[in-house]
């Protein structure tokens, strides 16, 4: 049994926040009803990075990953008619990620939803709300990042005279959006009151994240100004090269303090620091100079080595994984974390996890993406044979 299990889902997402959001619903045993444009697909089928460097509508491994536990039914909205209307008295909810004027194209306002389909849960996703100024109306998560002010902050102490990053990740945004609305969808499920009707705007879930920085810019704490280092501790704290990559490290007390000092092989620098430097007699010039050592033997080591040595003796030194070290972590290994499936045309492949693990409701992607169209016969099931 799962938590979702006989929740039936109507995805008309054709971008990365809906589709994870549909994605997330499935791991927890949800239903869902993915609608694609026949021929071509989600937009996301044509998104890398692809199977034999062939950008085949099969291949992509974002869309495999994004739409693991899902059906797929090709279907043109444009021509169907009724069909979506027997559709939304079908399901349970509906996840979408279109502008207004496709939602009105199609009739589906919230108003209308509410009215026609009063039990129905259904989740708006846009970058910046349903209705946007003129100069909002089109948008990329590059725009949104930006616009929420986690790209001229990244990486933090950022060089001012290079330009802003777009921050952490290919789809920040929408990754954080979809986590978003999978958590409102199900609160919404827990709700025996009947349906709702959510908006999520990307934008402003990337604000919310802000928090400490934000937080004291709005009571006056720190000055809003065009400065790049609002989340720049001013310490000693950084990533740092190692023989084999990269590694970070993170110190504000003098435990840490005494814990470098056993860790490093040249200690004689550090006996003109005061042992509480990290706390009230943390300037530049300190900075400066710890940075300098410690970077320099840290090009010496191999990061898990470091790593490892570091948090026996309570440092927070870490390796900066790349994709070979997360599949051959340990942690993860004994966590059970990957998931091998068998796509037909990708083959075998180890897929992420869920990063919970219910007692009594297992959660778990429970099969590849689906082929284009694989389950269009699946509407009658869904239907009661209305269609």
């Amino acid at each position: 049994m799962s938590a979702l299990q006989g929740i039936r889902v109507l995805e008309l997402a054709e971008s990365v926040a809906g589709e994870y959001c549909g994605k997330l619903l499935a791991d927890f045993g949800a239903e869902i009803v993915k609608i694609e444009k026949p021929g071509s697909g989600s937009p996301t089928r044509a998104l890398g990075p692809f199977k034999d460097n062939n950008p085949a509508p099969e291949h992509s491994g974002l869309f495999a990953y994004l739409n693991t536990g899902k059906h797929s039914v090709a279907l043109d909205l444009d021509t169907a008619g009724s069909t979506l209307d027997t559709l939304l008295a079908n399901v349970d909810v509906v996840i979408d990620d279109h502008p207004n004027d496709w939602l009105t194209h199609h009739t589906l306002t919230f108003d209308r939803v509410e009215r026609d389909f009063p039990a129905l849960v259904f989740c708006s996703i846009t970058d910046f709300g349903l209705t946007p100024p003129d100069d909002r109306l089109h948008a990329t998560d590059l725009t949104v990042m930006n616009s929420a002010g986690w790209a001229y902050h990244t990486p933090t102490g950022a060089d001012p005279s290079r330009p802003p990053l777009k921050g952490a990740g290919r789809f920040m945004a929408s990754y954080e959006a979809g986590l978003e609305a999978a958590l409102c969808i199900s609160a919404c499920l827990c709700d025996s009151s009947g349906g709702r009707t959510i908006e999520i705007s990307k934008q402003e879930v990337l604000l919310s994240r802000l928090d400490y920085v934000l937080a004291q810019m709005v009571s006056g704490e720190m000055n809003v100004s065009a400065e790049r280092d609002a989340f720049d501790l001013a310490g000693p704290a950084g990533i740092f090269e190692c023989r084999d990559g990269f590694a970070y490290i993170w110190m504000s007390a003098p435990s840490h303090w005494q814990a470098l000092r056993e860790l490093l092989d040249d200690t004689t620098w550090m006996n003109d620091f005061p042992d509480n430097w990290l706390e009230r007699g943390c300037t530049a010039e300190r900075v400066t100079l710890c940075r300098q050592h410690l970077g320099a033997w840290l090009k010496t080591q191999n990061k898990h080595d470091a790593a490892a040595r570091a948090q026996q003796l309570g440092l927070t030194l870490v390796a900066v994984n790349n994709a070979e070290d997360l599949l051959a972590c340990e942690q993860y290994e004994y966590r059970g974390f990957f998931t091998e499936l068998r796509h037909p045309i990708i083959g075998n492949a180890r897929y992420p996890g869920t990063p919970y693990q219910l007692s009594k409701t297992p959660t778990y992607p429970q099969s590849p993406a689906p082929l284009l169209g694989q389950h269009s016969q699946h509407l009658a099931t869904v239907t009661g044979g209305a269609l």
